[in-house]
């Protein structure tokens, strides 16, 4: 099996892919490293720029991987009583014997995100929706949908073909005017593409040590 479940520094699971020789998460921590990137410099910064949002909040996460993500903001629209909904797109599913062997499974609403049915929307809670699909980026047709677009695809020298300008062009065209993406990456010729799709492109201190990452601004 190329998935290994590994323990990162902050005491939560992530996991190892021995075929791409990569990581799903930082290794300083998996749930930090995902608060950090995607719930504050992503969902809560938009919240704090005082603009009309329509309801729900629509989020879009190029790559479901573990759960992570898509667990936090099930918990944070609960908590806050802010309905989103949460598409994401993931081609590779992680293998149940995988996920299900990881400590996120103390959480019920974990089981319940790998067991929702692929291709439909799902009401999960009171104030989350959950639309999963494994098309791929490539396959992307929205348009003026999505407020908040979560890139967290393996790294560009791991998956070059999602990183490149015509899947930022779709991404861009995908959010609504003031929408933003944020990722955990700050690759040079990243932050250019970026920028020549149309993106205001601002490089903010990375999570847990990392030097940057980059949030793009439509």
């Amino acid at each position: 099996m190329p998935l290994k479940i590994i323990t990162t520094e902050d005491g939560s699971q992530s996991l190892y892919d021995d075929e791409l020789n990569e990581t799903y998460h930082s290794t300083k921590g998996a749930r930090g490293e995902s608060i950090y990137i995607f719930i504050e410099k992503g969902l809560e910064f938009l919240l704090s720029l005082k603009t009309n949002h329509q309801l729900p909040i629509s989020i879009l996460e190029v790559g479901f991987g573990t759960g992570l993500n898509a667990l936090l903001v099930w918990d944070w629209a609960d908590r806050n009583k802010r309905p989103i909904h949460f598409s994401t797109l993931e081609p590779f599913p992680v293998p149940e014997e995988i996920w299900n062997e990881m400590d996120l499974m103390s959480d019920p609403r974990f089981e319940q995100l790998h067991r929702a049915s692929w291709n439909e929307q799902i009401q999960l809670s009171l104030n989350f929706e959950l639309g999963k699909s494994k098309d791929p980026l490539e396959d992307l047709g929205t348009k003026n949908q999505y407020d908040v677009i979560f890139f967290d695809a393996f790294a560009p020298s791991k998956q070059p073909e999602i990183w490149t300008i015509e899947n930022l062009q779709r991404c861009y065209e995908s959010l609504r005017q003031g929408g933003i993406l944020t990722t955990y990456c700050a690759q040079g010729q990243f932050k250019r593409n970026l920028a020549s799709v149309g993106f205001k492109v601002e490089v903010l201190p990375g999570a847990l040590g990392k030097k940057e990452m980059v949030r793009g601004r439509k």
